[in-house]
């Protein structure tokens, strides 16, 4: 037997070994060099982490529902126990993007998931591996809540006319059961939760970041009728029934930042109840026997948990959870509170906290490589003043000293939404540019950030304010240039989404003083991208950017498009692009890049087909972290440049 073994192995064809990565299927690499086999393998270990995010719980057998990933995607999983395998059960070639288990006896698992991250969820049920579908198999479908008793879903759809999210509900064990509640006008509809007594929902009118309304439907005869004056410039975040009727929100009415609070049902009045701390209210859950509520607040950045008495007003705070970022927020049937964490030593784990004594238990410990996470570094605040005196902040990692002596280049990050914010998680592979490089990386908080109350917030509204927080990247360069320990001749720029606009946009203001620019799922144009991303998100999006119908608007809005001012735009660019991305479509890459390169520039263009806004799929993740890579030790580190991939890949 050994013989025939060796035999057959010496009857294999010779496999000489590979110079060169294969590019996955999928991707189109135009002017952009071959990744080495070498630096593959090198940087290996950042490629090969996972996470875990804590989904829910099942109420049958009181397991974890998360979502973590063992092959290409993020798939669900159950986890028995504290620190217990994790078990697959769903297996698509598309991540999950949600799931909950019924409420109650946790007989139906509802998913949610689209196709190649074109957004257009659909739900589904899940058992024994497949998936049954409940929506339509069209529209963009998005979940809204369970009712109580777990009979009922609710959820909005654009079925009707490809832009106005209707509400919906259905039982998931009978799709013939799924029924149009309430058509309505707008893209930003949604049930929050439904009342105790089933008859009826509270509903959520998103229209901007500072402007949104509360409604209660009739679940039998589909009436809305409002909640808060609608008149009132007024945002709502979480809305829920607590078991006994009343109302909670998260709300900035009367205050500047986010509180929680009741909302009487007569008058709508929001009354605020006091937390200990600091910071915005982001999230919270009400223990189904109605005792505490699990309250997170985010604290510059950090989250903190924090449990309130509804009766008296006494409010516990969890201490021994580690300092990071806190989501998805569940309190178990049995009291238990399940949520995730990350943090810069470790990536998104779930874990859960005892309300009576406030024990801390870890559920997952995700795998990161075999890398000591220790040792990543944890990021320092840096506040300034702005070119008009505006307080602006962000957080500044820097590479260990001690291994990196002298001045070292950083790279500039900018995040998307605008209203999103950079916070203290884990950097995943860019924790590689710290620790192997030495490169030192910033992530501002630019004027237009969440977290910093509704005036903040509001600052970059519109054209005409739009370019304010470019300058607010001009006045950290400022700050920055003048760091003992900064190189600034080798600075840098990057960014995704709305911070992929800012990526172009400080790259043509502050170009000479950059090395290189990679733009990730970039608006280029901000007409064009406000009259081709998806009529479902159009007007929401007016409201932030402005009014591409209006006259003087749509001249601004040209104005300060990147593309307007391409023949500024002179530096190495790399651009980033979903093929399938419905909030910036892919032509708002392809037009810079064939203006960039019409005038002689260089842009290097990695397209992912079957990717949307970001690439989901590991295999594309890594490919694109490493043409990254490859882009700053070029632009960044100044080394000698490879062979480009051929423009037909």
């Amino acid at each position: 037997m050994r013989l025939a073994f060796l035999l057959a192995a010496v009857a294999l064809p010779f496999a000489p070994a590979l110079a060169d990565v294969e590019k996955p299927a999928a991707l189109v690499a135009d002017g952009v060099p071959a990744v080495p086999v070498a630096l593959a393998d090198a940087t290996r270990p950042y490629m090969e982490f996972r996470t875990a995010t804590f989904l829910g719980w099942n109420p049958a057998d009181r397991s974890m529902l998360i979502g973590t990933r063992f092959g290409n995607t993020v798939q669900a999983h159950r986890v028995a126990s504290p620190l217990a395998a994790r078990t697959q059960l769903s297996f698509e070639a598309d991540r999950i993007a949600d799931g909950h288990w019924a409420p109650g006896k946790g007989d139906t698992l509802m998913i949610q998931k689209d196709i190649g991250g074109d957004e257009f969820f659909q739900l589904y049920t899940l058992a024994n591996g497949r998936l049954t579908l409940l929506s339509d198999g069209k529209s963009r479908n998005e979940y809204g809540a369970w009712s109580h008793d777990g009979q009922w879903i609710g959820y909005s759809s654009t079925r009707r006319n490809g832009t106005d999210t209707d509400l919906y509900v259905v039982d998931p064990r009978d799709s013939k059961s799924d029924r149009l509640v309430a058509q309505v006008k707008g893209g930003g509809w949604q049930i929050m939760g439904f009342a105790p007594d089933g008859k009826s929902a509270v509903v959520l009118n998103y229209t901007s970041v500072t402007k949104s309304d509360l409604y209660r439907l009739d679940l039998a005869g589909g009436a809305l009728t409002p909640i808060n004056d609608l008149k009132a410039a007024v945002s709502y975040g979480d809305v829920d029934y607590a078991p006994d009727g009343t109302l909670w929100a998260t709300s900035d009415e009367g205050s500047d930042f986010k509180r929680l609070g009741r909302i009487d049902a007569k008058t709508g009045k929001f009354t605020a109840v006091a937390i200990p701390g600091k910071g915005v209210v982001e999230g919270f859950d009400i223990a189904p026997d109605g005792s505490f509520i699990a309250v997170v607040m985010n604290e510059a950045g950090v989250g903190r948990l924090h449990l309130l008495d509804p009766r008296t007003g006494a409010s516990r705070t969890v201490s021994e959870l580690p300092m990071g970022v806190i989501a998805s927020l569940e309190v178990a049937p049995w009291g238990e509170i399940g949520l995730s964490l990350a943090s810069a030593k470790s990536p998104t784990d779930a874990w859960s906290v005892d309300p009576k004594t406030l024990k801390v238990t870890r559920w997952t410990a995700s795998e990161t490589g075999g890398l000591d996470t220790a040792a990543n570094v944890e990021p320092e605040l840096v506040s300034i003043k702005s070119f008009d005196s505006e307080t602006v902040s962000g957080f500044l990692y820097r590479p260990d000293a001690s291994k990196f002596p002298g001045k070292r280049p950083l790279i500039i990050n900018i995040h998307g939404g605008p209203e999103a914010q950079s916070r203290p998680g884990f950097l995943a592979r860019n924790n590689y540019l710290l620790n192997e490089l030495g490169i030192a990386i910033f992530y501002p908080n630019v004027r237009g950030s969440e977290g910093f109350g509704k005036r903040f917030i509001s600052l970059d509204n519109g054209p005409f304010k739009r370019e304010d927080s470019v300058k607010d990247i001009g006045a950290f360069l400022d700050v920055l240039d003048k760091d003992a320990a900064l190189d600034p001749a080798r600075f840098a720029v990057t960014g995704g989404s709305y911070g992929g606009y800012m990526c172009y946009a400080t790259a043509i203001r502050y170009g000479s003083r950059l090395k290189g620019a990679n733009c990730v799922v970039a608006i280029s144009n901000f007409v064009t991208f406000l009259e081709n991303t998806q009529s479902y998100r159009r007007d929401l999006r007016r409201v932030e950017y402005g009014d591409e119908r209006e006259f003087k608007q749509r001249a601004k809005l040209m104005e300060i498009s990147p593309l307007s001012r391409v023949n500024e735009l002179n530096l190495p660019m790399m651009v980033v692009t979903g093929g399938n991305d419905p909030r910036v479509p892919a032509s708002e890459a392809d037009q810079i890049i064939k203006a960039v390169r019409g005038k002689g520039g260089t842009a290097w263009h990695l397209l992912g087909q079957d990717e949307g806004h970001g690439f989901a799929k590991k295999v594309n993740q890594d490919y694109q972290f490493w043409t990254s890579l490859i882009f700053w030790q070029q632009t960044l580190l100044g080394q000698a440049p490879a062979t480009p991939a051929k423009a037909a890949e």
